[in-house]
């Protein structure tokens, strides 16, 4: 297989079959994760795995790879001339399928349903690349380099700086600067997702004018299963996880998971809160931790899960400022 540096107006660069295959591969990584999730959802393992620690980054890393991938793609069928018919052809298809999903999410999971996931971050950030593939390598670099610093700061050197609780709505939090967004499933909002797919196309605009293609077209010259699933990629996705949620349903009928430990579900949501309203998560395991003992041995964290007791409760509130003051 060889790819032209610089195909002609109206020609695009024959298909590189590495690609199709690290799109497989991150398809593979999504399904473990999305089978983590399933297992979490019915029980068999404890609250909070698949969104916190290892889960979490995992989770982080393969979104990341998806837009990449997206980012490079948008180059290599749309670089030096945009293919309006085939952009706008593949993105009502992304688009119709993000929609989908939130549809059957708002039916399946009321509670936290898909308002802007994957599929709606690779549509609008795709759309929003366009104007990005014939600017300077280094201007789309710089951008990356931006909002990555712009992360570093917002989550890390000045936490919240960037956020307003006026982007807490749902039809605002999709930008990426809610103090608390309204809970998802799969939240991946523009900012700072964006900066995936912009380093992508930086990547491949510098594959294309240095000439790497070639090379990396023949890294990979047949095809293999792998490829052939990241060259169906949205196929996949739709389906994998219905058929996966499924299994683990059938699976469930014949082998339940055991009852879950109050303590831990009810630390999770604690510590989640408590982080939410910026507070050091140190103090907030020691509050939470407080918290539960004394609900414990009061016998009321059951019902207070339950609905039977109020948060407002007058018990609930004198060990909560007791805890407070001795997590300080």
């Amino acid at each position: 297989m060889t790819v032209a540096e610089n195909p002609g107006p109206g020609l695009r660069a024959p298909r590189i079959t590495l690609i199709d295959t690290l799109r497989g591969v991150a398809l593979v990584a999504m399904a473990t994760y999305h089978f983590s999730w399933d297992l979490e959802f019915f029980g068999y393992l404890e609250p909070g795995t698949a969104t916190q620690g290892f889960f979490r980054i995992y989770a982080r890393v393969i979104a990341s790879s998806f837009l990449f991938l997206a980012g490079v793609s948008l180059v290599l069928a749309h670089f030096p001339q945009i293919r309006w018919r085939s952009f706008w052809y593949r993105f009502a298809v992304v688009a119709g399928a993000a929609l989908a999903i939130s549809l059957a999410t708002r039916i399946a999971f009321a509670n936290g349903w898909i308002y802007f996931g994957i599929l709606h971050n690779i549509a609008l950030s795709s759309l929003i690349g366009l104007a990005f593939l014939r600017l300077p390598v280094l201007f789309t670099a710089g951008a990356v380099v931006a909002i990555v610093a712009a992360m570093i700061v917002n989550y890390g050197l000045m936490p919240g700086i960037l956020d307003s609780s006026a982007f807490n709505i749902r039809l605002l939090a999709w930008l990426g600067f809610a103090e608390i967004p309204p809970r998802s499933n799969d939240y991946v909002p523009l900012f700072p997702w964006i900066a995936a797919l912009l380093a992508g196309i930086a990547t491949a605009r510098l594959a294309v004018s240095r000439n790497w293609l070639p090379r990396l077209a023949a890294l990979q010259a047949a095809p293999n299963l792998l490829s052939k699933a990241g060259r169906h990629s949205l196929v996949v996705y739709l389906v994998h996880q219905p058929l996966l949620i499924s299994a683990v349903y059938l699976f469930s009928l014949v082998q339940p998971a055991p009852p879950p430990d109050p303590r831990v579900g009810y630390m999770l949501s604690c510590e989640t809160a408590c982080r939410g309203e910026n507070n050091d998560p140190g103090l907030c395991q020691r509050f939470c931790g407080c918290t539960a003992h004394r609900l414990i041995s009061q016998s009321l964290l059951v019902p207070l899960q339950s609905g039977q007791v109020s948060p407002q409760d007058d018990r609930v509130q004198s060990l909560a400022q007791q805890c407070s003051i001795e997590a300080q």
